[in-house]
């Protein structure tokens, strides 16, 4: 279990868009994971299983403080970032990036980040998840989609 702690915090971190508040997941999640750990089935993924816990803790805890996602609206929304042009562009790159991400759904990010920074497989994603592989791999698929089209809007054009 101490060895997946920072996967888990970077999970959390995505999940919350936050640097404490994702501290916070993990540790509640490490308390419910030791608390229930006769539960844990041997020979399964101890990974997915505490992603799963994590998951499940995120969204009990959003229905019980609306404000959260209201929260991570205004991220995605604040007018911060750097224009197009400057010097440090790869940098602004990386921030269109991060902008992009946070104005996916909760969902498809999610799912992306799932798959594609944590590394799951789908079906690893799917049991965090609690849905079907096709799902996650839509979701992932449509996440990616939304991410070009918002990255088209205002980063430099990648073909004549």
């Amino acid at each position: 279990m101490l060895a997946l702690l920072p996967q888990l915090r970077g999970f959390a971190r995505f999940l919350t868009g936050q640097a404490a508040a994702a501290d916070d997941l993990v540790q509640e999640t490490v308390l419910r994971a030791l608390d229930a750990i006769g539960q844990f089935t041997p020979g399964t993924s101890m990974k997915a299983w505490l992603y799963t816990i994590a998951r499940n803790l995120f969204y009990e805890q959003a229905r019980h403080r609306r404000r959260e996602r209201d929260v991570m609206s205004d991220y995605a929304l604040r007018p911060d970032r750097p224009e197009s042009g400057t010097p440090e562009g790869e940098a602004d790159a990386l921030r269109d990036l991060n902008g992009a991400i946070w104005r996916l759904s909760p969902r498809l990010r999610e799912a992306l980040v799932l798959v594609g920074v944590q590394e799951m497989t789908y079906a690893e994603a799917a049991a965090v998840c609690g849905v079907t592989v096709g799902t996650i791999k839509a979701r992932v698929s449509r996440a990616r989609v939304q991410i070009m089209e918002y990255m088209g809007d205002g980063g430099p054009g990648r073909g004549a």
